[in-house]
């Protein structure tokens, strides 16, 4: 049975194994049930479901995730959180613990190893690398069902706002390219030990069967958005050009945004996902 995920408990094992949180790792260990009550409930794991978990710490999801899903895979890159994990996961045999980092980690090679089904993510994610994390699930095709994570609350709003926002870009285009965001619920500072400096959210993400849009070049799309981002003053068009890997002249951006009905000073924060994609789309027939 679970015994984590309060602050008593917590302090013991840290204080058990003498352990040291160490910054570069983004370590904020959970000390709230009722918020990993919303995360789990949120998730809707299953005895069917193998579960990816990614950062671990000292156990505390992990135990629960273990009492309701089939099987559990939790990468740790910390090596020093290892024989933690080894004591206060001792009880659960369907539970496989990685110390690697899941930025080099083949998660479709875990997938394959544990029935090739689609997976569920569930993860208490560092801040210093969740856009990473993110990205490489969806554009590696990791076969998904859904991602539930907690994340800084800025970088969760990022995820799911529209145009003319101060907080769109790339990520919230990806996102919504990918998968449908939804908020679960807002995470306080003082939920967590250590206490960050910031407050966190859990945001769900629901993977679409087929993307709301379609593009004729999924690389060269997100090419294309990510460019248009790059410098956010500039205008889409000047942005494009400026974009080496692109090799896509001004006037031909202009032109295309003509066709279109946009005007040429548009801002890439101004377009939707449906315009990056007709305007990805036409472009790339302008070169073939």
């Amino acid at each position: 049975m679970a015994t984590l995920g309060n602050k008593r408990s917590t302090s013991e094992i840290i204080q058990k194994y003498q352990f040291d949180f160490r910054k570069k790792f983004g370590q904020n260990f959970l000390i709230d049930n009722s918020i990993l009550d919303k995360i789990i409930e949120s998730a809707q794991i299953t005895r069917e479901d193998c579960i990816l978990e990614i950062g671990p710490g000292i156990g505390t999801m992990t135990q629960r995730l273990a009492e309701e899903a089939g099987e559990v895979v939790a990468v740790e890159i910390d090596k020093n959180l290892i024989p933690i994990l080894d004591e206060t996961l001792a009880d659960y045999d369907n539970v496989t613990i990685l110390n690697e980092d899941i930025l080099k980690v083949d998660i479709n090679r875990i997938v394959a190893e544990h029935g090739g089904k689609p997976i569920k993510v569930v993860a208490n994610l560092p801040y210093y690398i969740t856009t990473p994390i993110i990205m490489a699930l969806f554009e590696n095709h990791v076969p998904l069902q859904s991602v539930t994570i907690m994340v800084q609350k800025e970088v969760a709003d990022r995820m799911r706002v529209g145009p003319g926002t101060k907080d769109y870009g790339a990520l919230s285009l990806a996102v919504q390219y990918y998968a449908k965001p939804e908020i679960i619920t807002r995470v306080p500072a003082s939920c967590f030990m250590p206490r960050p400096n910031v407050d966190s959210t859990v945001i769900k993400l629901t993977r679409y069967e087929k993307p709301p849009v379609q593009a004729d070049d999924e690389e060269w799309l997100f090419a294309v958005i990510r460019a248009s981002f790059n410098q956010r003053r500039k205008t889409l068009a000047n942005g494009l050009a400026n974009a080496g890997n692109l090799a896509v002249g001004r006037q031909q951006v202009e032109e295309t945004l003509v066709e279109m009905g946009l005007p040429v000073a548009v801002r890439g924060e101004a377009l939707t996902l449906e315009q990056f994609t007709e305007l990805s789309n036409r472009i790339l027939a302008k070169r073939a």
